[in-house]
């Protein structure tokens, strides 16, 4: 039996305080909101569980409740891409889901996840029916656009400071993952599985980008103190290995 299935199978109806995390519940009109809220389900996703492959058709459109899912795509050569890493309050898949055309990447559980799914016909609904869902999705293609550019640039990058300054940039995006604010939970196993770089390697780009001041280390995750040279690259350590 397939992963998408299992995960298919364990389904259930979201939680109130669930519904609370989901940001585009609140641009609704209340006769919007209660349609879809009746709609969405929420899955349970394990480590390693696929929340969409490659080729497949679209179902619903997905959205991280909790816990951190990684998006990627296989080359020819088999070597993997990441585009994006996906915390808490990200929504994903829209411009696949207009287009009612199969998935060109992969999303999967990195750890014990909540993920939230709007079936694909009830957000055609909303898309022709609430302007404050036709908004929030227009501006979620737009935001996404940049960060897959941003992922091509971050996957050149050969300076492991600057690479994992700039994936913690993304994941840290107050549009498209609000869910988050200040402090990201994260292991540094994780991040290194998002960034492709070792576990040790991370460590070491922690160390600087903290002594940087352009983060915090605390227990359990990352409170970030300057997003902008997170962004930029624009803090010492990152010049002098330029």
């Amino acid at each position: 039996m397939s992963q998408e299935l299992s995960l298919h199978q364990r389904r259930r109806a979201p939680r109130p305080e669930e519904l609370e995390g989901i940001p585009w519940l609140a641009v609704l009109q209340p006769a919007e909101r209660e349609r879809a809220q009746k709609a969405l389900v929420v899955g349970d996703a394990q480590p390693g569980d696929y929340v969409c492959r490659t080729g497949r058709a679209p179902t619903y459109w997905f959205g991280v409740v909790e816990g951190l899912l990684k998006m990627n795509t296989d080359g020819a050569d088999g070597a993997s891409m990441t585009l994006a890493g996906l915390p808490p309050g990200g929504w994903f898949g829209e411009g696949t889901a207009v287009k009612r055309e199969p998935y060109r990447y992969n999303v999967q559980a990195i750890r014990r996840s909540v993920v939230g799914g709007l079936p694909i016909e009830t957000f055609h609904w909303l898309l022709d029916h609430s302007i404050g869902f036709n908004r929030f999705v227009m501006s979620q293609l737009n935001e996404r656009l940049g960060q897959f550019i941003s992922a091509r640039e971050i996957d050149r990058l050969t300076n492991p400071d600057l690479r994992v300054a700039r994936s913690l940039a993304a994941l840290f995006h107050p549009l498209l993952y609000p869910g988050v604010g200040e402090v990201l939970r994260i292991t540094q196993q994780e991040l290194a599985y998002l960034v492709g770089l070792s576990r040790q390697r991370v460590n070491e780009a922690l160390s600087v980008l903290q002594r940087e001041n352009a983060i915090v280390v605390e227990y359990g995750g990352l409170r970030v103190l300057d997003l902008e040279a997170l962004r930029s690259g624009l803090f010492a350590a990152a010049r002098r290995a330029a």
